[in-house]
């Protein structure tokens, strides 16, 4: 069987998106395909775990309840908020809008009670939510005007900043230069601009890139062995995969600093043509989306989508 037709025998999520990006279907079939997200499969599964008092969970970022796991838990409000715009659910639906309007009503931040699209103080949970509103179309401008007053002199951002790092990381870096992105295209489709945003994402962007994506600067070791390993979602996690994702999305062409993010993701690659699931993060959570160590659909869909964008013949 061909990739590309195991491919469409996934999730409504996986097959609009491979629609678009490597059959570059008609517009209409592509809409009509992305509508199932919120009626089937993974979409439909998270949009019923809705509490009917209109949260997930009871919470915002952490669930009201203790979750079975030791590990992060994905159960709450935020986190599935985050799946569901990374499965693409059309934000003018009205399960989203539903949804999002009791988030904005409801939704308190765990770290000190603050309402929803007022964010809290990390940048990294922050960034997150950044992209989750303009996905949804909540304005955030206040929360944006802080992620921007935060970066760092190296460029990157951190989320210990409140602790008093002053070194960018990679998990944190590419949330808020994914945000700042998001808000340069929303502000485009409603005819404005604002230049802070675009210069504060190329200095983030270039901080990843001086570091070829995964190394360090100062000794050319590989920052983490965690940022090799692609997971679906990936959550807060850094990995080279979605920092290409980014610099696609952003409009750059590949070059050498990039080489070998790419050549990461190519070895990745299985005799039959799919990629594995690395890595799993954290503990519970309304969907599974794989099994680690066996072909994931998802992963295999973006990193198709970034081979294409690099020149290969995939």
């Amino acid at each position: 069987m061909r990739v590309i037709d195991w491919l469409m025998e996934g999730d409504p999520a996986i097959r609009w998106q491979v629609m678009q990006d490597l059959l570059e279907a008609d517009r209409a079939e592509v809409a009509a395909e992305r509508a199932r997200v919120a009626l089937e499969g993974w979409g439909a599964q998270l949009l019923a775990a809705r509490d009917p008092g209109g949260l997930w969970a009871g919470g915002t970022f952490f669930p009201a309840t203790e979750p079975t796991s030791p590990k992060q838990p994905w159960t709450a409000t935020h986190p599935v908020l985050v799946e569901l715009r990374l499965l693409g659910l059309d934000p003018e639906s009205h399960e989203a809008r539903a949804a999002i309007a009791d988030a904005r009503r409801l939704a308190r931040w765990e770290h000190d009670g603050q309402p929803f699209l007022e964010g809290e103080v990390e940048p990294c949970i922050n960034a997150a939510l950044v992209s989750n509103a303009v996905h949804f179309g909540e304005r955030v401008d206040g929360v944006v005007e802080r992620l921007l007053g935060e970066q760092m002199a190296d460029g990157g951002w951190n989320c210990e900043q409140e602790q008093g790092s002053t070194r960018g990381s990679f998990d944190t870096t590419i949330a808020v230069v994914e945000a700042l992105l998001a808000q340069e295209r929303r502000l485009e489709r409603e005819g404005g601009d604002d230049r802070r945003l675009r210069l504060a994402r190329e200095r983030g962007e270039a901080y990843l890139l001086e570091r070829g994506l995964l190394r360090r600067r100062s000794t050319g070791e590989v920052i983490d062995e965690d940022y090799l390993r692609l997971a679906a979602p990936p959550r807060w996690h850094y990995d080279v995969l979605r920092a290409l994702e980014h610099l696609r999305d952003a409009g750059y062409e590949p070059d050498d600093r990039m080489r070998e993010a790419l050549d990461v993701v190519r070895g990745k690659r299985r005799d039959d043509g799919t990629w594995p699931l690395d890595v799993r993060w954290g503990g519970d959570a309304w969907v599974e989306y794989g099994t680690v160590g066996e072909p994931n659909r998802w992963i295999t869909m973006r990193a198709l989508r970034v081979l294409r964008w690099a020149g290969d013949q995939a």
